[in-house]
């Protein structure tokens, strides 16, 4: 079990963090509760992770044009609004100063003759104005400069809707082709990955991961594209009403985006901190709910609450820490906004007064101010998501880029085997076969075997011997480091592991059963397989026996964990599921060391029907259960030291005859204290 980290580790929490995202050099199967191991590697960049998303959403390029178009076609209609709105105040300021002059005097005397009052300002705006001395506000002109501001309101809005309508299949296609390619990845990962992966930080990359990648484009892409293009617009309109305040209002642009990537660089090693402690804590919570009853017996839930407790904390610190730099960026931002405010309304201000400018131009371009500010700080408030989500997206990346397993062949092989057809015969055969699961620890070298069709060859040793893994490679689990495997002569390296596995069916220690009726768990085994296959096997498994006494039958529908079937039951289902497929190779591993004798009985009475006409490996640590195998296979150390039949082994009085005496022994002393 992990220690807990002591709180004077936190100011450690780059090199922690470098330490989690090391790859582990020690693979293999086998390893304990509470592993802590992460796989990561060195961080991507920002720009180099968003742009090869971006890159990866060229199949939705057609509808992302269609995006664009309609939100440019918003952001420019929208655009004109404050001017027409500015053409309007315009109008009803002329009415009102022209209601005040005399009637009958032309719009030259009224200027004339405030130069002459000495009010230069006054006359200034007055000649900049288009008014009528005597005429007050022309409403009919009003109303139509407002029907047209509504109507460039409504088209506006209309585009924007189609616009964010389009963009949210976007951005639910790409999601669903980041879920698939993830999916994709993960069939095509070698079981030597999830041997150093925690489930718990692997469940995280596949789905909080991908959630806050929608979650971050449906909050931030629309807004962020809309944003850009209403700066560029509303810039275009700002040098159109007036260049000089325009340029004033772009002088606090720079130190807006100097100010945000300064904190945005700062927060993005926090953003990954964040969500690389989350995968962590969902790695040890899954570990430790999985292990629940075993914590719970050797007394150690104060440990993993401390383990707990500690993993919050970094997390907590690594979230707090993402989320409060970020949320600077809003308030920098916003005030250097209001600085920009204040400029525009004094120097719009000296220009009314000196004619320059109209006062609708005043007020349209200070509206374009506040709306040139607000996009940039939208993208600012949108800098914490944008970090989070690009962190998730290289946590994903990280497991797309993993490296795969050998691919399978493109080319036939010779007798068929790449094909799907006729059942083969079951003959295996090691040729110098090398495999380790560390280049520093050989387990298995120059190994040499042949399993002749319809054979049951047990392999018996004690633990760690490489029993499991000689199956494991059968099965072309694990790559080997050199020699080769052959099925009916083919060599299993030129097989499709589809086509191969097709003819293995295997019944391991822990029964592996999904949420659904008992007649699905065991129709998993051949998916078409008609009803009568399916009782079929059922019978000759014994698993119709126990069936008929449940008040649902074979509808009868049983959890993940099978908790409502007794060990045995879930075996015999297991088994059932291997009959249905009718392999040729058959692979019993442990099949019956967790049940009791009677019980034992009933799966061994299964399996001899199963192992019937096909080839069969059974590893087996009861040597009483394997005393009729064709052939034993005595391993130590990853070599076989022996082989023989029972009688042959134990006439040698080798290592199989040690073993078998030495659990005859232990029966005999267990039997008083039995009575």
């Amino acid at each position: 079990m992990t220690p807990p980290s002591r709180p004077s580790d936190r100011n450690d929490e780059p090199a922690r963090l470098q330490e989690t995202e090391r790859v582990q050099q020690t693979g293999g199967p086998g390893r304990g509760p509470m592993h802590s191991g992460l796989v990561g590697g060195k961080a991507m960049s920002f720009k180099a992770t968003a742009l090869r998303f971006l890159i990866g959403m060229r199949p939705e390029r057609g509808a992302a044009v269609c995006v664009l178009a309609m939100a440019l076609g918003s952001v420019v209609i929208n655009a004109f609004g404050p001017k027409i709105l500015g053409h309007a105040t315009d109008l009803v300021f002329s009415g009102l100063i022209g209601a005040r002059l005399p009637a009958g005097m032309t719009k030259a005397e009224a200027v004339a003759a405030a130069r002459a009052r000495g009010d230069d300002r006054v006359a200034d705006m007055m000649a900049a104005m288009d008014l009528t001395p005597g005429v007050g506000v022309d409403f009919a002109a009003v109303a139509q400069v407002l029907a047209l501001a509504l109507a460039v309101f409504v088209v506006a809005s209309a585009l924007a809707w189609i616009q964010g309508y389009v963009l949210n299949d976007v951005v639910q296609r790409t999601v669903f082709r980041l879920r698939s390619d993830v999916e994709d990845k993960v069939n095509r990962l070698p079981l030597s990955y999830f041997d150093r992966q925690p489930r718990g930080e692997l469940l995280s990359r596949v789905t909080n991961d991908i959630d806050n990648v929608s979650q971050t484009l449906q909050q931030t892409l629309s807004q962020m594209l809309v944003s850009l293009l209403t700066v560029l617009a509303v810039l275009s309109m700002m040098v159109w009403i007036s260049p000089l305040l325009a340029v004033i209002a772009l002088v606090l642009v720079p130190l807006s985006m100097w100010v945000t990537s300064l904190v945005m660089k700062r927060s993005q090693g926090l953003f990954i901190a964040q969500w690389r402690r989350t995968g962590t804590l969902n790695a040890h919570v899954e570990e430790a709910f999985s292990g629940h009853a075993l914590v719970k017996v050797f007394g150690r839930s104060g440990e993993v609450e401390q383990v707990f407790e500690a993993e919050n904390e970094r997390l907590y610190e690594a979230s707090f820490g993402a989320q409060f730099v970020s949320g600077l960026i809003m308030p920098i931002v916003t005030f250097i906004g209001n600085l920009n405010y204040v400029l525009i309304a004094v120097l719009g201000g000296l220009r009314v007064a000196s004619g320059s400018m109209s006062l609708g131009d005043v007020q349209a371009f200070i509206q374009y101010s506040r709306q040139f500010t607000h996009p940039l700080m939208q993208v600012a408030s949108m800098a914490n998501l944008l970090q989070s989500g690009v962190a998730s997206v290289e946590r994903v990346y990280e497991l797309l880029d993993a490296p795969e397993q050998a691919p399978d062949p493109v080319t036939p092989s010779p007798n068929g085997a790449n094909g799907s057809g006729a059942r083969h015969c079951g003959e295996v055969a090691f040729e110098r076969v090398s495999f380790s699961y560390d280049p520093a620890r050989p387990l298995i070298h120059d190994l040499n075997l042949l399993a002749r069709p319809g054979q049951t060859v047990a392999i018996v040793g004690p633990t760690g011997a490489g029993k499991t893994t000689l199956v494991n490679l059968i099965m072309r689990f694990y790559e080997l480091d050199s020699g080769r495997i052959t099925l009916d002569g083919v060599d299993i390296a030129t097989m499709p592991r589809g086509v191969l596995r097709g003819q293995i069916g295997m019944v391991l220690q822990d029964t592996w059963l999904f949420a659904g009726t008992i007649r699905d768990n065991i129709a998993y085994g051949r998916p078409g397989a008609t009803e009568e296959e399916i009782l079929n096997a059922a019978r000759a498994t014994f698993v119709d026996r126990f069936v008929r006494s449940l008040p649902e039958g074979y509808d009868t529908v049983i959890d993940e964990e099978g908790s409502n079937l007794s060990a045995g039951e879930r075996q015999l289902i297991t088994i059932a599921r291997a009959s249905l497929s009718d392999p040729a190779l058959l692979i019993l591993d442990e099949a019956t060391s967790s049940v009791d004798t009677r019980t034992e009985l009933l799966l061994q009475h299964a399996m001899a029907a199963l192992r019937s006409d096909r080839t069969s490996f059974v590893i087996a640590h009861r040597l009483s259960t394997i005393r009729d195998a064709d052939l034993i296979l005595v391993m130590e150390d990853g070599a076989i030291v022996e082989q023989g039949t029972h009688d042959e082994l134990l006439d040698r009085a080798g290592a199989y005859a040690r073993l078998y005496q030495a659990q005859f022994n232990a029966a005999l002393d267990a039997e008083p204290s039995l009575m």
